[in-house]
């Protein structure tokens, strides 16, 4: 895929594959993710001990080669400043659901926010799904991240499920 751009903000954003030398910039954008959720719920998202950053690096990095899977990455003066961790997920019985793709990660750091990254990492995966067949896409928000929701509901997704939990 050609990399696109986003004109919205003081300077543009390249939107590209990840490739290996970004995950040191692309850990600390998964562990913000990580601790945002934590803060949403503590009891039902993970905490971030240790060291999230290497953590995330290290996951996405498993990531980079899976077939099925698409990492888009948001370039900007230089720095990355989010991405989005997309795949292929096969009919889910245990789901109810038919073959999707899924958005698992989107994050874009504070100082890029609201300037049309995040919708133009959206349509880069979306984009993708299509060339590889997906019929339809799925994502997954916090309940408590109420901006997420907003920018999913402008870019034509809607409500199907709702997660409850309960501690034990």
């Amino acid at each position: 895929m050609a990399p696109s751009s986003t004109s919205s903000s003081p300077e543009a954003v390249a939107i590209r594959r990840a490739i290996a030398a970004d995950l040191p910039a692309l850990g600390p954008l998964g562990a913000s993710l990580l601790r945002s959720h934590y803060a949403f719920d503590p009891l039902r998202f993970m905490a971030p001990r240790g060291d999230p950053e290497s953590g995330y690096a290290w996951f996405l990095g498993t990531q980079l080669e899976e077939e099925g899977v698409a990492i888009f990455v948001a370039e900007q003066g230089g720095s990355l400043v989010g991405y989005v961790y997309a795949g292929l997920e096969p009919q889910s019985w245990k789901e109810l659901r038919e073959a999707a793709g899924f958005i698992h990660d989107v994050v874009v750091a504070p100082e890029a926010q609201r300037h049309g990254v995040a919708s133009a990492l959206i349509d880069a995966a979306c984009e993708w799904f299509r060339t590889v067949g997906a019929p339809r896409v799925v994502l997954w928000t916090a309940e408590k991240n109420e901006g997420a929701q907003r920018l999913f509901t402008r870019l034509g997704f809607r409500r199907t499920m709702i997660e409850m939990t309960r501690e034990l």
